[in-house]
């Protein structure tokens, strides 16, 4: 998987305006009712399922040469958009260098109405289904809503991007071809900045930390950003050889990571603050202090063992925050609300 590109330092205030703007101007309404009229299956000439869309360099092209695009019935037999609710762990991170932008997205699942905006509840599987979808993105100062069909990129009938760890839950999927459409294919995914893909996804103010230069309170601003809603991701240091190395520790080099909560715990009359992560590959966790297996969890009260522990090989984890600082060199926080961070 190609390596994140570096992340870039900078505040954006951006508008409060939330009034979608048809994307090359495809209108998701008329485009399904013209579908059902007809008795077909849209099909997306803008975003054709070729070649184009994969885009140049992302796959050898021996590779290449054995996708097929399919639409979801012709993976499974009962298609679903969204299986009880979207959650941060339904997806795992496919054959594309995008683990900035599925951060981002398990950043989001935490704020229904965020999700709702990005993932119109207009549209399943079931009710007035066309082979049609759309989802909204904050792009250069408006949202914009775009659409496209729901021909995935498949090898051996499976993605080969993207998917859910139910499989018959598609949104992801789908999620993921609307944004790479914006961007003009799948292969200018491999690689982005974390607080991109939370400002589209927001439309809200972000701004990067330095955790070299961490400030003393920087935690605390961490667990105001968790109570005022907003959403936060980091990244790794690239490795010297190369991105995604797996440290003996855990941790994934030049890879970026959801941050999912904060919390504090007392041991032996000691106030530990604890930072709570998500690897988007969907496994693969931090080994040291305050992991799953740590014994310093056999320390605290029952009831901070029951709330916050869960010892699951799902690529959420604890660290303390000396170690999140040194292990990880940014943090993106995004706020909705642009007082919070300035």
């Amino acid at each position: 998987m190609a390596p994140q590109k570096n992340k870039r330092r900078r505040v954006i205030e951006a508008s409060s305006h939330l009034s979608p703007q048809n994307f090359q101007d495809q209108d998701f309404l008329k485009l399904r009712q013209k579908c059902l009229d007809q008795k077909v299956k849209f099909v997306d000439d803008k975003f054709p399922a070729d070649r184009r869309s994969i885009g140049s360099g992302l796959l050898p092209l021996q590779t290449a040469a054995k996708v097929v695009w399919k639409r979801p019935s012709e993976l499974v037999e009962n298609p679903c958009l969204i299986v009880d609710g979207e959650s941060r762990f339904d997806y795992s991170q496919g054959d594309l260098g995008n683990c900035w932008f599925l951060a981002a997205i398990g950043a989001i699942t935490f704020q229904k109405d965020i999700m709702d905006q990005v993932v119109p509840v207009d549209q399943s599987f079931e009710k007035d289904y066309a082979g049609i979808f759309h989802f909204r993105f904050y792009r250069n100062g408006q949202w914009v809503d775009v659409v496209v069909d729901d021909q995935l990129p498949t090898i051996n009938g499976k993605l080969i991007f993207v998917h859910c760890k139910t499989c018959n839950e598609f949104w992801p999927a789908l999620l993921e071809k609307a944004y790479a459409k914006v961007c003009g294919s799948y292969a200018a995914l491999n690689g982005g900045f974390i607080s991109d893909g939370l400002h589209d996804f927001t439309g809200g103010t972000y701004k990067t930390f330095e955790l070299m230069k961490a400030s003393d309170n920087l935690w605390d601003l961490m667990e105001q950003a968790v109570k005022r809603r907003a959403v936060m991701g980091c990244g790794t240091p690239l490795g010297a050889t190369s991105a995604n190395t797996v440290l003996p520790n855990g941790i994934v080099e030049g890879h970026a990571y959801t941050i999912s909560g904060v919390t504090k715990v007392k041991v032996q009359n000691k106030v530990v603050k604890l930072v709570r992560l998500l690897n988007p590959w969907g496994k693969g966790e931090w080994k040291g202090d305050w992991s799953d297996k740590s014994p310093l969890w056999k320390q605290v009260s029952k009831q901070d063992r029951e709330t916050w522990l869960e010892d699951k090989n799902n690529g959420e984890f604890w660290m303390s925050m000396e170690d999140f600082c040194k292990s990880y060199d940014e943090l993106d926080i995004c706020s909705i609300g642009v007082d919070f961070l300035i």
